[in-house]
């Protein structure tokens, strides 16, 4: 089986290695520390031999020098990394990258940025979405238009509704507090917030996350509820979308 190494790195990113014991190939799934990174594969007794990024944000490929100067390890990456990072292969909505016996499926989530991209490993039921969709939020549009990250979002909520997302932050308890802002009348958000504020108390983390939840709780992703667009205006989910998001922006 797949095995996912999630630390906490930065002041509230997370890391993830991932490794498949048969071939003793690891990834790292961004490099927000790439010293931190090295420091937990170490722990872990696993040689980083690849990188997979989602996208160029300093907090998501700024450690790729470190791990590359220490492992030799191969970049897989959105061609936007190359603003702050060489590149071995570049991908995009469509391509594969193999682990080892697993294979993720590259897709397409611009709108954080214009080349965010998620790795989906079907066989593991798990996606690494980044800062495109957080529990209970989505990163900020600092590059993209409402139609093509809602476009993004779409392809996230066709994913299997099992499937786990290890988004990058703990964002979640701020971001659930703009969730009943923006759906006040959600009994399903309502528990999951008070769920969220129990383990937070408790120093405990947030992700990562399952799409179903999210489907059910995620404003941004029930961009396309009828409810949702009236209380929010829009005649099309992008519209409601882009609404949301100013929302949040402000919030």
């Amino acid at each position: 089986m797949l095995e996912i190494h999630q630390f906490p790195c930065l002041s509230d990113n997370y890391g993830f290695l991932i490794y498949d014991p048969v071939s003793g190939e690891t990834a790292a799934i961004d490099t927000p520390d790439g010293k931190e990174y090295l420091r937990q594969a170490e722990t872990k007794g696993w040689t980083i031999t690849q990188i997979w990024n989602t996208h160029w944000h300093p907090d998501h490929a700024g450690g790729n020098a470190d791990i590359v100067a220490a492992t030799g390890a191969k970049v897989i990456a959105p061609q936007e990394v190359e603003k702050i990072s060489s590149i071995d292969r570049v991908v995009a909505h469509g391509d594969a990258v193999a682990l080892g016996s697993f294979t993720a499926e590259v897709i397409d989530v611009s709108g954080h940025t214009n080349g965010h991209i998620a790795y989906y490993i079907p066989q593991a039921g798990v996606a690494f979405v980044g800062d495109s969709v957080f529990a209970l939020g989505c990163g900020r549009m600092f590059e993209g238009e409402p139609k093509q990250f809602w476009d993004s979002l779409a392809r996230i909520k066709a994913l299997p509704p099992e499937t786990t997302l290890y988004c990058a932050h703990e964002y979640t308890q701020s971001n659930a507090k703009f969730a009943l802002h923006a759906d006040p009348d959600n009994a399903a958000l309502q528990d999951y917030a008070a769920e969220i504020d129990a383990k937070r108390a408790k120093g405990e983390w947030t992700v990562p996350t399952q799409l179903a939840r999210e489907l059910a709780t995620n404003p941004f992703l029930r961009a396309d509820n009828d409810d949702m667009q009236a209380r929010w205006g829009g005649n099309a989910p992008h519209e409601t979308f882009a609404a949301l998001r100013a929302a949040k922006d402000n919030f």
